[in-house]
Parts: structure tokens; sequence; C-alpha cells
């Protein structure tokens, strides 16, 4: 159903207006919407009245829908505005007939707009306290927010916190490991050593530059007991090795633990110095001054370097100490090495070297004298056990077997009265040795061996044999034994060479790789070299033996040599 008014006044509007929003009413439309219909309308007549001219409102019902159209009545060319709402019931003729003009409709839709408007201010209301409340649950989620926000920003500085604690723990850690690690090998390094002059110069290469930008090692000559030092040093190396306390020289305090602070050194104004005593039960050995490899010195590293000071100084005092006692043994076993006798027809040639490494030295030694018959005795041998205790056990036997040999005797006898010598003197000490003993006149050899090496006996035509028949047991050993003797013709040219286990011995090799190497070195010489220089001969053996290794062991040669132009030995003062 359709009905159109001819809008020209505010009358006209006012009515038309009213006619739609009684007509919504009836037609079930919501107060809300029928609000909106009825303003929406309004606001479009207001329009038309001030533009001018008639206006033509239809309203008309259809597909469920109130629809109003605006449109000129006589002006062509404008668009129609046109406003729809839902219609919830049905159009009937009921319905169109609220809208029929009555002067009395005006103030009772004046009443509806009021009742309307009422709504619409419920509901009005309605919203509000429904956006206030979801206004207020918005600030109660801001400020949730807020304090998640701030409970996460917490919780992330007090995680970054305990990360970086964390990782400061594992470079402590890690510098605590890498400053032991170092601690233990360069003590092993230093304390590998029995050369103090050696561990003096290892130190700078151990320390610098990580640990420290120079090294200085000050030594005290023994007596030395005032600390007066012949050349200039720090001052506070001078109060170090007066007080026997670390100190640290510089311009600031170092902070370091157990360390006394010091004015800058006169002699090294602007570098920082840390003067460490070399500490001994006794007295300190001297003082190691170094130099930071920074502006200055971490704490804990100068807590390391204090205490590898404290181990390189027993490591310089055991050196010390091995190197007076070798010095002492050496010098006693020199003493007692036997200046060779000249015999006509037979040279002699003899050859000790100490040891170069370790603690091996004192026990090997070689001999030659004559026994009242005229026989010449050559011996050489070597007493377990080193330093002084095997000198002067060497010693000993030395001067108890000349004794024995003055009652004469047979090399196997002799050997067999130094067993019971060594048995009832030393019996915790053993000796190895090999007496040879050349008579006048007679072209032959007679030897015995107990527990030696065997001897190397070259032909005059050069061949070499090692005369290794059956030996006899080590001296000293706690059994009975009658050691045996050996013979072996003796021509003109010919060359017998005795020795030590340290000159053929190697650790690796064992011992007969290098008797092989010895037989091969004297096999080489020609009979006229033999004659005219032994001692070179000596020499030229030795150089090869030698040469590939350090010497863990003493080393004796004896070398002796009947001479080819003479044909005999003649024994004579």
């Amino acid at each position: 159903m359709m009905r159109t008014w001819q809008i020209t006044s505010v009358t006209d509007a006012a009515r038309a207006r009213i006619a739609a929003a009684r007509l919504a009413a009836a037609f079930g439309v919501a107060p809300l919407e029928r609000t909106r219909l009825a303003t929406a309308l309004s606001g479009r007549l207001r329009q038309c009245l001030t533009k001018g001219g008639t206006w033509r409102l239809t309203l008309e019902t259809a597909d469920g829908l109130l629809r109003a159209d605006v449109t000129p009545a006589l002006a062509a060319g404008e668009p129609p505005w046109q406003v729809a709402v839902d219609c919830p019931e049905p159009a009937d003729a009921t319905a169109w007939a609220l809208v029929a003009d009555d002067p009395g409709v005006l103030a009772e839709a004046l009443l509806g707009a009021d009742e309307d408007t009422g709504l619409v201010l419920d509901r009005l209301a309605e919203q509000e306290e429904l956006v206030a409340f979801h206004r207020e649950e918005l600030h109660q989620t801001n400020q949730g927010v807020l304090a998640l926000h701030a409970e996460l920003d917490a919780a992330g500085r007090a995680q970054r916190e305990a990360f970086a604690a964390e990782r400061a723990a594992r470079q402590e850690a890690e510098s605590a490991r890498r400053r032991l690690r170092f601690l233990a090998d360069a003590s092993a390094v230093l304390t590998a050593s029995l050369n103090h002059e050696e561990i003096v110069r290892r130190l700078p290469e151990l320390l610098v530059p990580e640990y420290a930008g120079t090294v200085d090692v000050w030594l005290f000559e023994d007596g030395d007991d005032d600390r007066h030092p012949s050349v200039p040093h720090p001052a506070a190396a001078v109060t170090a090795a007066r007080t026997g306390r670390p100190q640290y020289a510089a311009d600031h305090p170092g902070g370091l633990s157990g360390v006394d602070d010091q004015p800058p050194s006169a002699l090294h104004p602007r570098r920082p110095l840390l003067c460490v005593p070399l500490p001994t039960r006794r007295a300190p050995l001297g003082v190691l001054t170094l130099t930071p490899p920074g502006e200055r010195w971490d704490p804990d590293d100068a807590v390391m370097l204090i205490e590898l000071t404290r181990r390189a100084s027993t490591a310089l005092d055991n050196a010390r100490r091995y190197e007076h006692n070798r010095d002492i043994a050496e010098t006693l076993q020199r003493a007692l090495l036997t200046e060779l006798p000249t015999t006509p027809g037979l040279r002699l040639a003899a050859r000790y070297l100490p040891a170069t490494y370790g603690l091996n030295i004192g026990g090997d030694w070689y001999d030659a004298f004559r026994q009242p018959d005229g026989s010449l005795i050559t011996v050489i041998g070597d007493v377990t056990g080193h330093g002084l205790h095997a000198a002067v056990m060497m010693s000993q036997l030395r001067t108890a077997l000349r004794a024995y040999a003055v009652d004469g005797g047979s090399p196997g006898v002799l050997l067999t009265r130094l067993h019971t010598f060594l048995h009832h003197l030393q019996p915790d000490l053993y000796a190895t040795a090999v007496i040879a003993r050349f008579q006048p006149g007679e072209p032959v050899l007679t030897w015995a061996a107990a527990g030696h090496p065997p001897p190397v006996l070259r032909d005059p035509d050069g061949r070499v044999r090692t005369l290794d028949a059956k030996p006899g047991a080590m001296l000293g050993i706690p059994l009975r034994q009658e050691i045996a003797d050996h013979t072996v013709p003796l021509a003109p040219g010919s060359t017998l060479a005795l020795y030590t286990d340290g000159l053929v011995e190697r650790r690796a090799h064992g011992i007969d790789p290098g008797i092989a190497r010895l037989a091969a070195a004297l096999g080489a010489f020609r009979t006229e070299e033999l004659d005219t220089d032994l001692d070179a001969s000596a020499e030229r053996i030795l150089d090869p033996m030698l040469s590939d290794s350090e010497r863990d062991d003493d080393v004796c040669l004896l070398l002796s040599h009947i001479d080819s132009r003479t044909g005999a030995v003649t024994v004579g003062a």
C-alpha cells in the first residue's frame, strides 16, 4: 500500500513525519529504528523546506519494508531521497487508517515521540552503562597488561642478569682452569730440568707475552748474604730479597694479595714492577722481576705468578744441589781415574765422559796397572747406583782390585775375590766388570767378565769379533760363584776394546745394536792408523757412537793395541 503527502510548509512536514512514525509503530518497527526513521525524515524535510517549493513524500510498504521517498513535486532532475526500515508485522488497512489527517494527531504524536525518545534515552543509558563497563574492563585489562609487561620486563632483566652472572662465572671458571693448566704445564717444564741455567732461560719463554711483558731473573751468588747486587737492580727487588716478601713498585697501588706496595722504580719509572723472591727453606735464591703484559696485572694472575715463582725456586734449588753433587762426584771420579802406564809394544788409550742428562754419574771406571810377574792388567767396570755413593764405592773396588792383584792371580780369580768383597761390604750394591791380562812374550789374551758387556777384539786383518764366552754373574749378588778365565790368541796388530754400557746401550734400541755399531767402527780402521795414533782412533769411535743422543749414563772406553811393528809385548817401567 502507498500514500503521498504534499509538503510546502512546516505543518505539512510535521504531519508527514508524524504519519511516518505512527505507521512505523503500527507495523511493529522497533522504537530505536522508528526514531532513526523519524529523525532522518525530519532532517530531509527540513532541508527541502529550506530550498523552498513543493515536495512530495511517499510512504509505501512492500516486501516487509516501510520505505519513505522524498522528491520534488514540480522540478525534475534532482535525485529522490529514500529511507527504509524493516516491518516485523504485515501491512493492513487498519494501520494505514492511523495516518489519516486528524487535528488531534499532532498532540498525540508529540506524546508518542516523547515515549520513543524515552525509550531511546533508556537504550542510550543502557549503552552508556555497557560502554562504561567495557571501558572499566578495558582499563583493568590495560592495567593488567601494564603490570604483566612490568613483570615480564623485570623477569627479562632478572634473566639477563642471571645469564650475565652465569657467563661471568663461566668465564671466571675458564680463566681459573687456564691458570691452573698453565701452572701445571709450566711446573712440569721447570722441574723436568736439572740444569739451573736452562730453568732460568725457560722462565721468560713460559711467561712472555701472556703473563708478563719482560722477565728478569736475579740469582744470588754463594755467600751473598747482604744481597748487595753487583749490577743495578730495582729497589723493590732489593727489598724483596731482604724481606722475602713480594713487592709491587708503581705510581698506583697494586691491590695484590700478599704483595707490598712500593714507589715507582727509579730504573723503570713508567712501568709497574712485580718483584717476587725465589724462596727456599734456608734463604731466597734470588728475585724474579716482571713487568705486566698490559697496564697492570689481574690479581688472580699475580697469585698464579707468585706460586709459579715458588715452584721455579724449588726447581732451581734442586738443580743447584744436583749440579753441586755432580761436580763433586765427577771431580772425585776423575781424580781416581788411572793415568795409563806406557808399555813397549802395547798402546793404551782411554776415554771417560760423564752423563750429560740425569743423575747418572759416579759408577764407571777404568784402570790399568802391572802385576808383580810383569803382566799388564786392564779393567773396566760399572757400579750400580749413581752420585757420590757410587763414586766412593767405585774407588773402594778399584783399590781392592789393585790390592788383590799384588798377590797375583788370573782375571777370573780377581773378579771372584771382588765379588766376595762387594757382597760382604755392600750387600745391596752390585757392579759389573771385565778384566783382561796381557803377558809379556805370550801371544795370548786372558780375560774374564762378570755381568759386563763383552769385549770386542779386532784382528790384524780388520775382522772384528765379540768375546762373548759365558761370563760370570754380577759382582755382589747373593750367590757363591767362581768366575772362569777365557783365552784368545793375540797377534801383533790386534786391538781390544773394553767399554761400559753407556757407550752402546740406548733405551729405544737395547744393547746389541750398540755393540754391533762399536764393532763396525773398530773394524773400519786400518792397522797403520791404530799403530800411529790410538788416542785419535778412540775419539773417532766416540763421535759417531754418542752424537745421536744425549748421554744419560757415564761412558768409559779403554783401547789396548799391540803394535804390529814390534811383534811382541814387553812390560817395563
